[in-house]
């Protein structure tokens, strides 16, 4: 596909991602769904009001009647798809820094599109093959309130309340500035926690740290867990789909352990996982230990989601899914990542003991990842030919399902094109850190090479 990728389409706002073709896009969406009724919700971006206006706009051109959410986690406004029977566009970049912006397309099951969907929008939009309806059958645009607080409500219905009350927990929560700032601290409070928050105001600027959450940019929430004796911390992305922990010494958790831990407490003989090919010997580890299969997909929650129905339409149990970046699925809850309910599951797990020990079976791995840029298309297809090359001239098992991952057996690298920014990205894993260093600077390095003689 060339516009949607991994998670939608994203780039910079007003530069990449104007109003204009934030308005083709949604002409194709509601063109191709033909529905009455089309939500959308958006996350605290600077931007997230201009591209959602333009939005509603497209929308109500091809005749489609418009629910304007406002500022909503995307599990949020997929509870609201879910509910109403509607699809929702999501404005949101997600993870990505300040100054970008994205459309996430959700169908009215509340469910992300699946791949062939998204073809089918994407054809509509190169083709410009619109739907315009008469000026006297535009659509409407209504305001929505509350979403966010009957989103809350569906999560404490779904959760394991008791226990987690029972255990007088002190969290700490970073939502970053973002859509979680306006449900996540309620939420853990009606959980019966005790909730100190950092970065916890909405601010489309992202003024305290950028909206990845990963340790570079969560040295504030570690030091709150140790300022408050904190029983665990909690950071989310821009729109709250993430769960990223820390542990009782204020001690970064890798999102990889997070899942296989999560994993060992949902998975059982004759189920299956599903995760992506940059997926870490944890879960691979933990699906053998009880007899589960582990299905690998290229990387991107589209994709997942998408094998996960297949295997459903099969009769296979999924009771859980993801990646190594805190997006989990537990999609007997519903098919979404959801990074508050993720998080209201793993404290399922530390009311019966301190988060270190939890983890501390998946600590054995070290984990390296590195981004490169690149500034024109030149540049990233010889990078990933030099991958290719790379990866066809070394001693071990080669995996192509996107990029080139390659398994040493006591370690794994992998050289893929990320989906949604204009990076190559590196990842390696082995248990001895030295090892996932050369693995990593030893791809690295052929990649800048390749890159500089473009």
């Amino acid at each position: 596909m060339e516009v949607f990728g991994s998670s939608g389409t994203r780039g910079v706002a007003n530069e990449e991602l104007t109003p204009a073709f934030v308005l083709r896009v949604v002409k194709a969406a509601g063109t191709a769904w033909g529905a009455d009724r089309v939500a959308i919700a958006r996350d605290t971006r600077y931007t997230g009001r201009m591209l959602a206006d333009a939005a509603a706009s497209g929308l109500a051109s091809t005749g489609t009647d418009v629910d304007r959410l406002g500022i909503v986690p995307t599990p949020g406004a997929q509870f609201y798809a879910e509910r109403e029977g509607v699809p929702v566009i999501v404005v949101t970049a997600s993870h990505n820094p300040p100054q970008y912006n994205g459309i996430k397309l959700v169908g009215n099951d509340g469910v992300e599109l699946a791949v062939s969907d998204l073809e089918e929008i994407e054809e509509t939009l190169l083709a410009e093959a619109f739907a315009k309806a008469a000026w006297d059958e535009t659509g409407r645009v209504r305001t929505v309130d509350g979403v966010g607080r009957d989103y809350v409500d569906a999560l404490l219905e779904a959760a394991n309340r008791e226990p987690i009350a029972d255990a007088d927990l002190t969290v700490a929560l970073d939502p970053g500035h973002g859509a979680g700032a306006l449900t996540s601290p309620e939420f853990f409070r009606e959980l019966g926690c005790r909730v100190v928050t950092v970065n916890g105001q909405p601010d489309g600027h992202f003024p305290g740290r950028d909206p990845e959450p990963v340790p570079d940019n969560l040295a504030d929430l570690g030091r709150l867990v140790r300022a408050t004796d904190a029983d665990v911390g909690i950071a989310h992305d821009g729109d709250a789909d993430r769960a990223i922990f820390f542990d009782e010494h204020g001690e970064y958790v890798e999102g990889d352990a997070t899942l296989a831990a999560l994993a060992a407490a949902e998975l059982e003989a004759g189920d299956t996982a599903v995760s992506a090919v940059n997926v870490s010997q944890r879960l691979v580890d933990v699906a053998d230990e009880v007899g589960a299969d582990l299905e690998l997909t290229p990387i991107g929650s589209t994709n997942i989601i998408t094998r996960i129905r297949e295997l459903e339409a099969d009769g296979r149990a999924v009771p859980i899914a993801g990646e190594g970046n805190g997006g989990i699925f537990f999609p007997d809850y519903r098919l979404s990542r959801d990074g508050a309910f993720t998080a209201a599951r793993f404290l399922e797990l530390v009311a019966e003991r301190p988060v270190s020990e939890i983890v501390a079976p998946y600590d054995g791995y070290a984990n390296v990842r590195r981004n490169l840029e690149y500034e024109s298309t030149a540049e990233r297809d010889a990078m990933l030919d030099a991958a290719a090359n790379h990866a066809h001239a070394a001693d071990a098992d080669l995996n192509t399902r996107d990029g080139y991952r390659l398994d040493y057996g006591d370690a794994w690298v992998l050289a893929r094109p990320s989906g949604t920014e204009p990076l190559v990205r590196v990842y390696a894993e082995a248990r001895d850190a030295d090892r996932a260093d050369a693995l990593a600077e030893e791809m690295y390095e052929t990649l800048v090479d390749a890159r500089s003689n473009a």
